[in-house]
């Protein structure tokens, strides 16, 4: 029977967080909707936990990666809309509800969520990532990508569109598949009513290790896309902005142990200024999700060790790009095919 929306969930030993993301989904007091799991061939108890719910299963017959995990669960849709989420995000009792007035009200665009201000797991490292997300994706009613842990998406116009990338690199294949959509005149919104709770479980090595991961593959696309300095979701020019501050700094700093000249630290002053002005939004976002403790914690981590691992995975990406590491995981022979 059709329904207005299918929620297509790829898991990959999920183990730990497919029963609370399934409970939060079947707990939505909105009805009309089926549930497709794809499971990318998990050597855990995925499928066992995942088997005691009322949801379609689809194994694959090997280990595949997200893309291939959602476009075989689309493919088996009965939904006039198709519904993302990931494995480790939990609905609010809205959510779905929130999904299918979206899609009512605009079924040609392709409308994205994101995740709450405060994680599932409320941990310092945790809650930053999601109010750092929640941010980055807000800010702007027409986004310039929209994330597959909350897509909204005309079941018909996904399958036209040929799906997500399946040779791609290991992330960012929603921002390859909104910018092609993009491109053939679909238009991307962001509803911040759309909400779920992500699981990020992080700690400082897990946070950091989110960050370089991210930055190396993202400095990769870009370059590919000849789009740098595009302020684009998380890749936002907040971040950026910190970033080249914070290498800066760290330049003045060497140019002046080097030298012994106080002038070299001068700029600084100003670059700081900068940066916390172009940041202001996202501190004070900082600040008024948990206080002035959290609050100063979180600018300190943002402004004095984020962006090491970012900058770090930004250099890595550009080596691995003019070594010929492209997006779509082949070597490029020159920079025509990018």
């Amino acid at each position: 029977m059709a329904r207005r929306l299918s929620v297509i969930i790829p898991n990959r030993n999920g183990e730990q967080t497919i029963g609370r993301c399934l409970d939060a989904v079947f707990a939505s007091p909105f009805d009309d909707f089926e549930v497709i799991v794809v499971d990318d061939c998990s050597t855990d108890r995925s499928a066992e936990i995942i088997a005691r719910y009322p949801c379609t299963l689809i194994p694959l017959d090997r280990h595949s990666g997200a893309s291939r995990a959602r476009n075989a669960g689309a493919a088996r849709a009965a939904g006039e809309a198709l519904f993302f989420i990931d494995a480790d995000c939990l609905c609010l009792p809205d959510t779905l509800s929130a999904a299918a007035r979206s899609y009512e009200r605009d079924p040609h665009a392709v409308t994205g969520g994101t995740y709450t201000r405060i994680a599932a797991d409320d941990t310092f490292f945790s809650t930053f990532q999601s109010l750092f997300i929640h941010y980055c994706e807000t800010k702007n009613t027409e986004p310039d990508y929209v994330a597959t842990h909350a897509m909204v998406i005309d079941t018909a116009a996904f399958r036209k569109s040929g799906g997500f990338p399946e040779d791609f690199m290991p992330i960012l294949e929603d921002v390859e598949f909104s910018h092609r959509l993009r491109r053939s005149g679909c238009r991307l919104a962001m509803n911040p009513g759309i909400l779920v709770r992500h699981l990020f479980n992080f700690d400082l090595g897990k946070s950091l290790g989110n960050a370089f991961r991210k930055s190396l593959y993202w400095t990769i696309y870009s370059l590919a896309n000849r789009d740098l300095l595009r302020d684009s979701g998380t890749a936002s020019v907040e971040l950026k902005t910190a970033v080249f501050a914070w290498l800066l700094h760290a330049f003045l700093v060497l140019l002046w142990l080097a030298t012994g000249r106080t002038a070299w630290l001068f700029p600084i002053p100003p670059v700081c200024a900068a940066s916390l002005y172009i940041n202001r939004k996202f501190l004070a976002l900082l600040f008024d999700a948990r206080g002035i403790s959290f609050g100063l914690r979180a600018a300190l981590y943002y402004s004095l060790l984020y962006p090491v691992a970012v900058g770090i995975g930004g250099m890595i990406g550009l080596l691995k790009y003019l070594s010929g590491y492209g997006p779509s995981l082949k070597k490029e022979t020159s920079r025509d095919h990018v």
